[in-house]
């Protein structure tokens, strides 16, 4: 029973404690620092071990301008025989606050002369000179210690630090240091290089990236630099140039194509088929086995399809039908035979055809996962062939084929949205309601957005009469009628407008202009939501697209440098947030990203 009482006094000593700190530090964010300090002189006093509560102390004293009161302090902690050599930075701070700038200087020097005494000192000491921005100091500490210790190691922080400073030569150089020790921390590597580099090779950060990998490739040729350089090559959108680092990996580990097929994949999704071809071309070529072979050849119908004119479709048709003769109609060409299909209904006019197919293949002997892949395609095709019920019929089996798959949901969505199409909102928003707590986050936002247009277009019109109008617009844009789509749509902004939907038809519109190459009629568009509904949900949207617009098709980087512009101040809960201020200061022709 003692025990027990007294376990139970500790943990209440311990919970007063934590409850007293976060007041503290409550009192301090607010600015009630005197408030503040006598919690934190009560905490010390009951704790003089616990530093954080006596730094707590400090700062409170300096927030009142008690520096008199804050140098007695430090100074008496500083001489009490413990080791905390981290405090003559406080206290050469706290001079300077006070324009002493020989004692603060001579302080700082005393910290940075106590890692001789122990190296180890280094990380506080460094950690209190970049609490307060004094980075020059905090380079010294890192630097002097790791001369002293081949055992520390202050890449990371030295690293960071030499990215404030501007010093970018440095800070790549630290990151690789670091790289090269643990291969592992090459992702995080190249997720601060992203900070600094941009799609312009000419960017200072660029140049001088490319150069430290290539003066280290010398130095240590290994592999590490051909990937390294490659990465930076493809956010250049320099493909050739990655390439050729890919094939130099390639020919020194040999076996494994997988880095070459992912820039295959890249560099076709954004459009350079020129490169694509010989990227896809080497695969094949230098394919050991029949699998390799084979999703060469997949990416290379990938690029037929994109690039196809409907002249060229039975030609299309006749590639696809060489391939699955030499590699079977079989499970193992399950994603080939989706792909042939999907040509078949969605571009070439032959959508029974794909339906017959795709059945005939869902009967085979395949797994779970690719019978729920099949299904999807062909309930896909069906929904195109506005053959809904049936369509309703294969998402289920999905839902039921796969549950604890991604696909499982997606085929829930496509339920909902297979039920919109056909007027049926009502059965669409009970399934948009489980969705939207989707562990897919693209999910539950397409769940939220589809959500969202049938709620808000439902309350005024208990028609609903436009929102049908609307829906169909939108299986006419699936089913690439896009003229059909831009008429629809416009009999909405003439017959329903001033309504809630409004702003949707413009911005749908707008997207079927801009696919269609017709970009100041999508121009129009953005500038009416911007001009019209700009307090609205979509606003960010048009904003973005016009941004995109202006400098990717029109050339003019100074109207879209406005629209970037406009996100980052009035839209800081954007999705485009981030991009929009990458985009904003490249146009903007800022060093350092």
């Amino acid at each position: 029973m003692r025990n027990f009482l007294f376990i139970l006094f500790f943990f209440a000593t311990i919970a007063g404690f934590s409850q007293s700190d976060a007041l503290a530090k409550n009192y301090f964010e607010q600015g009630q620092f005197e408030k503040a300090l006598r919690i934190y002189e009560k905490l010390s006093k009951e704790s003089p071990y616990r530093l954080d509560y006596f730094l707590g102390m400090v700062e409170s004293n300096q927030q009142l301008e008690n520096f008199t009161e804050t140098e007695k302090l430090l100074k008496a902690k500083l001489a009490d025989g413990r080791n905390f050599p981290q405090l003559y930075v406080e206290l050469g701070y706290n001079y300077s606050l006070q324009n002493q700038a020989e004692l603060a200087t001579s302080n700082f020097n005393k910290a940075i002369e106590a890692i001789d005494v122990n190296p180890n000192f280094a990380y506080n000491i460094g950690s209190t000179f970049q609490k307060y921005s004094l980075l020059d100091e905090a380079v010294i500490t890192y630097e002097k210690a790791m001369t002293l210790s081949d055992k520390i190691d202050f890449n990371m922080q030295l690293a960071q630090i030499y990215g404030e400073q501007g010093k970018l030569e440095k800070m790549f150089d630290s990151y690789l240091g670091l790289v090269e020790k643990n291969v592992s921390f090459k992702g995080a590597a190249q997720r601060y290089f992203s900070l600094y580099t941009t799609e312009d090779p000419n960017n200072e950060a660029n140049i001088l990236l490319k150069k430290t990998l290539l003066q280290r490739s010398q130095q240590n040729p290994d592999v590490l630099y051909n990937e390294l350089l490659s990465w930076l090559f493809i956010q250049q959108k320099e493909y050739k140039k990655a390439f050729t680092q890919e094939k130099a990996i390639y020919k020194r580990i040999g076996e494994d194509l997988g880095g070459i097929t992912d820039l295959a994949y890249i560099t076709i999704a954004d459009e350079d088929y020129e490169t694509g071809r010989e990227i896809v071309n080497y695969i094949i070529e230098n394919s050991f086995t029949p699998q390799n072979k084979l999703q060469g050849n997949q990416i290379l119908m990938k690029m037929e399809v994109k690039t196809a004119k409907p002249k060229e479709y039975s030609e299309v048709e006749k590639k696809f039908e060489k391939l699955l003769d030499e590699f079977g109609r079989n499970r193992e060409t399950y994603l080939l035979q989706i792909d042939y299909n999907h040509f078949l209904a969605f571009q070439n006019n032959k959508k029974e055809l794909a339906i017959e197919n795709l059945k005939s293949l869902a009967k085979q002997d395949l797994t779970a996962y690719q019978e729920a892949r099949v299904k999807m395609e062909l309930a896909d095709i069906l929904v195109f062939d506005e053959k809904f019920n049936e369509a309703l019929i294969y998402y289920s089996q999905i839902q039921k084929k796969v549950q604890s798959d991604v696909l499982a949901q997606e085929a829930r969505f496509k339920v909902a949205r297979t039920s919109y199409f056909k007027g049926d909102f009502e059965w669409a928003q009970v399934q948009l309601d489980v969705l939207k707590k989707s562990t897919s986050q693209l999910m539950a936002n397409d769940a939220m957005q589809l959500s969202l247009l049938i709620h808000d277009n439902s309350l005024e019109d208990s028609t609903q009469t436009a929102l049908k109008k609307y829906a169909r617009a939108d299986l006419l844009e699936f089913q690439d009628k896009d003229a059909e789509a831009i008429i629809a749509l416009e009999d909405i902004l003439t017959n329903n407008k001033g309504e809630k939907i409004e702003d949707e038809a413009l911005l749908k519109q707008g997207e079927i202009y801009e696919k269609k190459g017709e970009y100041t009629k999508a121009e129009a568009n953005y500038l009416k939501i911007i001009e019209f509904y700009n307090d609205d949900i979509l606003a960010d949207d048009a904003h973005y697209r016009l941004a995109k617009i202006y400098e990717e098709k029109l050339n003019q980087p100074e109207k879209a440098k406005k629209q970037y512009e406009e996100i980052i101040f009035h839209f800081a809960d954007s999705i485009y947030f981030v991009d929009a201020r990458k985009k904003y200061r490249s146009l903007r022709g800022d060093a350092i990203n």
